[in-house]
């Protein structure tokens, strides 16, 4: 099971920042990272996985792949911005966790809206 690795490599991290912390505090903000891209890479293949099988429900529903599209990017922003203010605030920065947070706040906004300008567009079409 995924989730025991996950959990297991989240613990033993843990165990490991906090008595490396007591040493050489530098250190574990390294040891966080690490294991944050530990954990991505397993995740990976379900995330490829999950990417697939949108495909092939857009594909019978005749979505438009570029909304597909654009809603995957927003939500890979949304995953790698949340990886990177806890980061951020593991170390102690809360001023570039929340300016990261709105940055990618902004881009995700302006990313969708295509996808808000089709459904104001559908909504018009329906209303007299």
């Amino acid at each position: 099971m995924d989730v025991i690795k996950i959990i297991g490599i989240g613990l033993i991290s843990l165990i490991v920042i906090i008595i490396i912390r007591q040493y050489r505090p530098e250190f574990a903000i390294y040891i966080s990272i690490i294991a944050g891209v530990l954990i991505l890479l397993l995740i990976m293949d379900k995330l490829t996985g999950i990417i697939q099988l949108l495909q092939s429900i857009s594909k019978k529903t005749y979505i438009n792949n570029q909304y597909l599209s654009i809603i995957l990017k927003i939500t890979g922003i949304a995953l790698l911005t949340e990886f990177a203010v806890s980061i951020c605030k593991d170390a102690g920065e809360s001023a570039i966790a929340s300016k990261i947070d709105i940055g990618s706040k902004i881009i995700i906004i302006s990313m969708s809206i295509p996808i808000i300008n089709n459904l104001l567009e559908i909504i018009l079409k329906i209303l007299p």
